[in-house]
Protein backbone atom coordinates (compact mmCIF):
# COMPACT_ATOMS: atom_id res chain seq x y z
CA UNK A 1 0.00 0.00 0.00
CA UNK A 2 1.32 3.32 -0.84
CA UNK A 3 1.02 4.93 2.91
CA UNK A 4 2.90 2.16 3.76
CA UNK A 5 6.20 3.27 1.41
CA UNK A 6 5.60 6.86 2.75
CA UNK A 7 5.51 5.95 6.50
CA UNK A 8 8.61 4.57 5.97
CA UNK A 9 10.30 7.05 4.07
CA UNK A 10 8.70 9.88 6.48
CA UNK A 11 9.88 7.96 9.21
CA UNK A 12 13.42 7.30 7.77
CA UNK A 13 13.92 10.80 6.60
CA UNK A 14 12.53 12.47 10.11
CA UNK A 15 15.83 10.47 11.75
CA UNK A 16 18.33 11.91 9.15
CA UNK A 17 20.41 14.93 10.26
CA UNK A 18 20.65 17.97 8.17
CA UNK A 19 20.91 21.38 9.13
CA UNK A 20 20.64 23.63 6.24
CA UNK A 21 24.27 23.73 4.77
CA UNK A 22 25.05 20.10 6.11
CA UNK A 23 22.71 18.26 3.80
CA UNK A 24 25.13 15.32 2.67
CA UNK A 25 22.96 12.42 4.53
CA UNK A 26 19.90 13.68 3.40
CA UNK A 27 21.40 14.20 -0.37
CA UNK A 28 22.98 10.20 -0.23
CA UNK A 29 19.80 8.88 1.32
CA UNK A 30 17.83 10.56 -1.75
CA UNK A 31 20.23 9.30 -4.36
CA UNK A 32 20.11 5.53 -3.34
CA UNK A 33 16.99 5.43 -3.34
CA UNK A 34 16.88 7.02 -6.67
CA UNK A 35 19.41 5.03 -8.24
CA UNK A 36 17.78 1.75 -6.76
CA UNK A 37 14.75 3.32 -9.18
CA UNK A 38 17.21 3.13 -11.96
CA UNK A 39 17.02 6.75 -12.57
CA UNK A 40 20.42 8.92 -13.45
CA UNK A 41 21.30 10.50 -10.11
CA UNK A 42 23.71 14.05 -9.59
CA UNK A 43 24.51 15.88 -6.48
CA UNK A 44 25.06 19.14 -8.37
CA UNK A 45 27.92 21.44 -6.87
CA UNK A 46 25.70 23.09 -4.06
CA UNK A 47 24.12 19.62 -2.63
CA UNK A 48 21.17 19.36 -4.06
CA UNK A 49 20.12 15.74 -4.82
CA UNK A 50 18.59 15.92 -8.55
CA UNK A 51 17.02 12.90 -10.44
CA UNK A 52 16.02 13.13 -13.82
CA UNK A 53 12.84 11.27 -14.96
CA UNK A 54 13.28 10.34 -18.95
CA UNK A 55 10.21 11.75 -20.87
CA UNK A 56 8.46 9.79 -23.92
CA UNK A 57 9.29 12.99 -25.35
CA UNK A 58 12.98 13.89 -24.30
CA UNK A 59 12.39 16.95 -27.03
CA UNK A 60 9.56 18.80 -24.29
CA UNK A 61 10.75 20.93 -22.21
CA UNK A 62 11.05 19.99 -18.62
CA UNK A 63 9.63 19.94 -15.17
CA UNK A 64 11.32 20.55 -12.10
CA UNK A 65 9.72 19.24 -9.17
CA UNK A 66 11.32 20.06 -5.63
CA UNK A 67 11.17 20.09 -2.16
CA UNK A 68 14.23 20.96 0.59
CA UNK A 69 16.09 18.26 1.99
CA UNK A 70 17.58 20.86 5.12
CA UNK A 71 16.38 21.79 8.52
CA UNK A 72 16.58 24.40 10.57
CA UNK A 73 18.74 24.73 13.53
CA UNK A 74 21.88 25.81 15.00
CA UNK A 75 25.31 26.40 14.71
CA UNK A 76 27.95 26.00 17.88
CA UNK A 77 29.42 29.70 18.25
CA UNK A 78 31.48 28.89 21.45
CA UNK A 79 32.62 26.87 23.73
CA UNK A 80 32.44 27.29 27.70
CA UNK A 81 35.50 26.58 29.74
CA UNK A 82 33.79 23.68 31.81
CA UNK A 83 32.49 22.17 28.47
CA UNK A 84 28.79 24.22 27.69
CA UNK A 85 28.29 25.00 24.49
CA UNK A 86 26.67 28.41 23.29
CA UNK A 87 24.83 28.92 20.02
CA UNK A 88 23.70 30.45 17.18
CA UNK A 89 20.28 29.91 15.35
CA UNK A 90 20.27 29.12 11.55
CA UNK A 91 16.10 29.26 10.88
CA UNK A 92 13.48 30.32 12.16
CA UNK A 93 13.63 28.98 15.61
CA UNK A 94 11.21 29.36 18.21
CA UNK A 95 12.89 30.46 21.60
CA UNK A 96 9.41 29.45 23.76
CA UNK A 97 10.25 25.59 22.95
CA UNK A 98 14.10 25.37 23.27
CA UNK A 99 14.65 25.16 27.06
CA UNK A 100 15.45 21.34 28.46
CA UNK A 101 14.68 20.19 24.75
CA UNK A 102 16.80 17.41 23.46
CA UNK A 103 19.61 18.13 20.82
CA UNK A 104 22.31 16.23 18.66
CA UNK A 105 25.66 18.20 18.11
CA UNK A 106 27.60 17.01 14.72
CA UNK A 107 31.17 16.65 15.24
CA UNK A 108 33.41 17.25 11.92
CA UNK A 109 33.63 13.30 10.99
CA UNK A 110 29.59 13.18 11.08
CA UNK A 111 29.42 11.16 14.16
CA UNK A 112 26.31 12.64 16.24
CA UNK A 113 26.25 13.46 19.95
CA UNK A 114 23.35 13.74 22.61
CA UNK A 115 22.78 16.43 24.58
CA UNK A 116 19.77 18.78 25.90
CA UNK A 117 19.62 22.70 26.16
CA UNK A 118 20.09 23.26 29.76
CA UNK A 119 17.37 25.57 31.79
CA UNK A 120 17.93 26.54 35.62
CA UNK A 121 16.09 24.80 37.93
CA UNK A 122 12.20 25.38 38.85
CA UNK A 123 13.50 25.26 42.43
CA UNK A 124 16.03 28.16 42.60
CA UNK A 125 14.40 30.05 39.75
CA UNK A 126 12.88 33.64 41.13
CA UNK A 127 9.48 33.99 40.75
CA UNK A 128 9.28 36.86 38.63
CA UNK A 129 11.74 34.85 35.91
CA UNK A 130 9.24 31.54 36.19
CA UNK A 131 7.39 32.50 32.97
CA UNK A 132 10.23 34.47 31.21
CA UNK A 133 11.41 32.79 27.71
CA UNK A 134 14.77 33.27 27.70
CA UNK A 135 16.33 35.01 24.34
CA UNK A 136 18.36 31.81 22.18
CA UNK A 137 21.82 33.68 22.99
CA UNK A 138 21.53 32.96 26.97
CA UNK A 139 20.72 29.75 26.10
CA UNK A 140 23.51 26.53 26.01
CA UNK A 141 23.67 23.12 25.46
CA UNK A 142 25.10 20.57 28.00
CA UNK A 143 26.30 17.16 26.27
CA UNK A 144 27.95 15.87 29.78
CA UNK A 145 31.38 17.63 28.96
CA UNK A 146 33.84 18.66 31.65
CA UNK A 147 35.70 21.16 29.83
CA UNK A 148 36.86 22.61 26.34
CA UNK A 149 39.53 20.62 25.79
CA UNK A 150 37.13 17.14 25.82
CA UNK A 151 34.43 18.87 23.59
CA UNK A 152 37.60 19.40 21.13
CA UNK A 153 38.69 15.93 21.40
CA UNK A 154 35.35 14.97 20.27
CA UNK A 155 35.87 16.66 17.14
CA UNK A 156 32.82 19.56 18.13
CA UNK A 157 34.25 22.88 17.28
CA UNK A 158 32.92 26.33 16.39
CA UNK A 159 30.97 25.77 13.37
CA UNK A 160 30.01 22.49 14.22
CA UNK A 161 25.79 21.45 13.82
CA UNK A 162 23.22 21.36 16.07
CA UNK A 163 19.66 19.98 15.52
CA UNK A 164 16.58 18.85 17.31
CA UNK A 165 17.12 15.52 18.76
CA UNK A 166 15.50 13.86 15.98
CA UNK A 167 12.07 11.61 16.73
CA UNK A 168 9.24 10.32 14.77
CA UNK A 169 6.15 8.46 16.43
CA UNK A 170 2.40 7.54 15.37
CA UNK A 171 -0.17 8.95 16.80
CA UNK A 172 -3.84 8.21 16.18
CA UNK A 173 -4.98 6.81 13.18
CA UNK A 174 -2.52 8.21 10.04
CA UNK A 175 -1.37 11.28 12.37
CA UNK A 176 2.51 11.52 12.93
CA UNK A 177 4.58 14.09 14.53
CA UNK A 178 8.29 14.47 14.59
CA UNK A 179 11.18 16.39 14.04
CA UNK A 180 11.81 17.89 10.70
CA UNK A 181 8.18 17.29 9.05
CA UNK A 182 9.18 20.38 7.31
CA UNK A 183 10.37 19.58 4.89
CA UNK A 184 10.60 15.33 4.91
CA UNK A 185 7.35 15.41 4.45
CA UNK A 186 8.16 16.82 0.97
CA UNK A 187 11.30 14.98 0.50
CA UNK A 188 9.25 11.59 0.90
CA UNK A 189 6.46 12.43 -1.39
CA UNK A 190 9.03 13.25 -4.02
CA UNK A 191 10.86 9.82 -3.53
CA UNK A 192 7.21 8.53 -4.13
CA UNK A 193 6.62 10.20 -7.38
CA UNK A 194 9.76 8.49 -8.58
CA UNK A 195 8.26 5.19 -8.00
CA UNK A 196 5.16 6.30 -9.68
CA UNK A 197 7.07 7.49 -12.54
CA UNK A 198 8.80 4.51 -12.71
CA UNK A 199 5.50 2.56 -13.55
CA UNK A 200 3.60 5.28 -15.62
CA UNK A 201 6.62 7.79 -17.35
CA UNK A 202 5.41 10.92 -17.85
CA UNK A 203 5.47 12.60 -21.64
CA UNK A 204 8.15 15.22 -20.71
CA UNK A 205 11.24 15.47 -18.73
CA UNK A 206 10.73 15.25 -14.93
CA UNK A 207 13.71 16.43 -12.39
CA UNK A 208 12.59 15.46 -8.96
CA UNK A 209 14.63 17.15 -6.86
CA UNK A 210 15.85 17.11 -2.93
CA UNK A 211 16.91 20.78 -2.21
CA UNK A 212 19.20 22.30 0.16
CA UNK A 213 19.81 25.53 2.41
CA UNK A 214 15.97 26.33 2.28
CA UNK A 215 15.90 27.49 5.63
CA UNK A 216 19.24 30.02 4.97
CA UNK A 217 17.31 32.09 2.59
CA UNK A 218 16.55 29.54 -0.19
CA UNK A 219 19.41 29.17 -1.70
CA UNK A 220 19.89 25.67 -3.18
CA UNK A 221 16.21 25.77 -5.30
CA UNK A 222 17.58 28.11 -7.65
CA UNK A 223 20.52 26.91 -8.38
CA UNK A 224 19.35 23.88 -9.03
CA UNK A 225 16.95 25.79 -11.78
CA UNK A 226 20.18 26.75 -13.50
CA UNK A 227 20.92 23.84 -14.81
CA UNK A 228 17.75 22.10 -15.50
CA UNK A 229 16.10 25.37 -16.91
CA UNK A 230 12.68 24.31 -16.57
CA UNK A 231 9.62 25.42 -17.98
CA UNK A 232 7.40 24.62 -15.43
CA UNK A 233 8.34 24.07 -11.54
CA UNK A 234 6.03 22.50 -8.23
CA UNK A 235 7.88 23.52 -5.15
CA UNK A 236 6.28 20.76 -2.40
CA UNK A 237 6.18 22.60 1.16
CA UNK A 238 4.08 22.84 4.55
CA UNK A 239 1.30 24.73 4.34
CA UNK A 240 0.09 25.68 7.77
CA UNK A 241 -3.16 24.13 9.65
CA UNK A 242 -5.58 25.83 10.92
CA UNK A 243 -7.23 23.28 13.22
CA UNK A 244 -5.82 23.91 16.54
CA UNK A 245 -6.97 25.78 19.50
CA UNK A 246 -6.23 29.46 19.05
CA UNK A 247 -5.63 29.70 15.22
CA UNK A 248 -9.07 29.85 14.63
CA UNK A 249 -9.92 32.20 11.47
CA UNK A 250 -6.05 32.31 10.50
CA UNK A 251 -6.68 29.29 7.28
CA UNK A 252 -8.95 27.06 6.25
CA UNK A 253 -6.42 24.31 5.92
CA UNK A 254 -7.10 21.21 8.04
CA UNK A 255 -4.68 17.76 8.62
CA UNK A 256 -6.40 14.77 6.56
CA UNK A 257 -8.16 17.18 3.93
CA UNK A 258 -5.89 17.00 1.32
CA UNK A 259 -3.27 18.72 -0.46
CA UNK A 260 -3.03 22.32 -0.60
CA UNK A 261 -2.99 25.29 -3.30
CA UNK A 262 -1.47 27.55 -2.38
CA UNK A 263 -2.81 31.04 -4.44
CA UNK A 264 -0.63 33.95 -2.39
CA UNK A 265 2.59 33.91 0.17
CA UNK A 266 4.40 36.42 1.03
CA UNK A 267 7.56 36.48 4.16
CA UNK A 268 7.04 40.03 4.71
CA UNK A 269 9.70 39.95 7.66
CA UNK A 270 13.38 40.28 5.92
CA UNK A 271 13.18 37.99 3.29
CA UNK A 272 10.58 40.62 1.01
CA UNK A 273 9.73 37.19 -1.37
CA UNK A 274 6.95 35.20 -1.84
CA UNK A 275 4.81 33.52 -4.75
CA UNK A 276 1.83 34.22 -7.18
CA UNK A 277 1.03 30.98 -8.74
CA UNK A 278 1.04 31.04 -12.30
CA UNK A 279 -3.29 30.94 -13.39
CA UNK A 280 -2.43 28.11 -15.56
CA UNK A 281 -0.42 26.11 -13.12
CA UNK A 282 -3.69 26.92 -10.77
CA UNK A 283 -6.17 26.24 -13.68
CA UNK A 284 -3.97 22.54 -14.05
CA UNK A 285 -4.45 21.70 -10.73
CA UNK A 286 -7.97 22.12 -9.94
CA UNK A 287 -8.46 20.58 -13.54
CA UNK A 288 -6.73 17.59 -12.14
CA UNK A 289 -8.11 17.25 -8.76
CA UNK A 290 -11.61 17.64 -9.86
CA UNK A 291 -11.30 14.81 -12.54
CA UNK A 292 -9.56 12.18 -10.27
CA UNK A 293 -11.93 13.04 -7.39
CA UNK A 294 -9.03 14.45 -5.49
CA UNK A 295 -9.91 17.06 -2.72
CA UNK A 296 -7.99 19.67 -1.86
CA UNK A 297 -7.69 22.82 -0.23
CA UNK A 298 -6.59 26.69 -0.97
CA UNK A 299 -4.20 28.90 0.84
CA UNK A 300 -3.22 32.94 1.13
CA UNK A 301 -0.77 33.58 3.65
CA UNK A 302 1.94 36.34 4.75
CA UNK A 303 4.85 35.02 7.27
CA UNK A 304 6.07 32.26 5.12
CA UNK A 305 7.54 31.50 1.94
CA UNK A 306 9.28 28.26 -0.47
CA UNK A 307 11.51 27.75 -2.71
CA UNK A 308 9.52 28.78 -5.45
CA UNK A 309 9.94 32.56 -4.70
CA UNK A 310 12.93 32.02 -6.81
CA UNK A 311 12.95 29.65 -8.87
CA UNK A 312 10.09 31.27 -10.93
CA UNK A 313 12.69 33.91 -11.47
CA UNK A 314 14.78 32.11 -13.51
CA UNK A 315 15.55 32.84 -17.36
CA UNK A 316 12.70 34.04 -18.56
CA UNK A 317 10.16 32.70 -15.86
CA UNK A 318 8.69 29.61 -14.92
CA UNK A 319 5.10 28.42 -14.82
CA UNK A 320 5.47 27.63 -11.20
CA UNK A 321 2.80 26.91 -8.24
CA UNK A 322 3.27 26.10 -4.36
CA UNK A 323 1.51 22.48 -3.49
CA UNK A 324 1.48 22.58 0.35
CA UNK A 325 1.19 19.52 2.62
CA UNK A 326 -0.93 20.25 5.82
CA UNK A 327 1.43 20.78 8.98
CA UNK A 328 1.26 21.64 12.58
CA UNK A 329 3.65 23.49 15.28
CA UNK A 330 5.71 23.93 12.50
CA UNK A 331 9.70 24.52 13.26
CA UNK A 332 8.80 23.13 16.88
CA UNK A 333 10.47 19.48 17.58
CA UNK A 334 6.74 18.03 17.19
CA UNK A 335 5.91 18.87 13.75
CA UNK A 336 2.39 16.82 12.47
CA UNK A 337 0.85 16.01 9.59
CA UNK A 338 -1.22 13.37 8.45
CA UNK A 339 -0.17 10.69 6.25
CA UNK A 340 -3.34 10.63 3.87
CA UNK A 341 -2.15 14.11 3.05
CA UNK A 342 1.38 13.04 1.64
CA UNK A 343 -0.64 10.27 -0.10
CA UNK A 344 -3.10 11.87 -2.07
CA UNK A 345 -0.26 15.16 -2.85
CA UNK A 346 1.74 12.81 -4.49
CA UNK A 347 -1.27 11.25 -6.59
CA UNK A 348 -2.16 14.62 -7.39
CA UNK A 349 1.56 16.15 -8.55
CA UNK A 350 1.75 12.89 -10.62
CA UNK A 351 -1.97 13.19 -12.54
CA UNK A 352 -0.94 16.81 -12.80
CA UNK A 353 2.40 16.11 -14.94
CA UNK A 354 0.52 13.82 -17.02
CA UNK A 355 -2.33 16.38 -17.63
CA UNK A 356 0.72 18.84 -18.98
CA UNK A 357 0.74 17.95 -22.68
CA UNK A 358 -3.18 19.63 -22.74
CA UNK A 359 -3.20 22.62 -20.27
CA UNK A 360 -4.04 26.49 -21.17
CA UNK A 361 -0.84 28.07 -20.76
CA UNK A 362 -2.74 31.59 -21.14
CA UNK A 363 -2.71 33.83 -17.81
Amino acid sequence: MITIRLETLLRETCLIPALAGFEQKMAAYMQEKFEEMGYEVTIDLFGNCIAKVEGKDPEAEPVMIFGHMDQLGFLVKYIEGNGFLRLERLGGIPEKVLPALEVQVQNREGKMFDGLIGVRSHHSTPPEEKYVVEKYPKLFVDIGATSREQVEELGITVGSPVVYAPKFKRLLGDVVSGTSMDNRIATSVVLELGYLFKDNPPDMPVYLVGTVQEEFNLRGAMMAARSIKPKFAIAIDVALDGGTPGSEGTTHVMLGQGPVISHYNFHGRGTLNGTIPHPAMVRLFERTAEEKGIAFQRYASIGMLTDMAYVQLEGTGVYGIDIGIPCRYTHTPVETCNLQDLETTAQLVFAAVHNMKDMDLSR
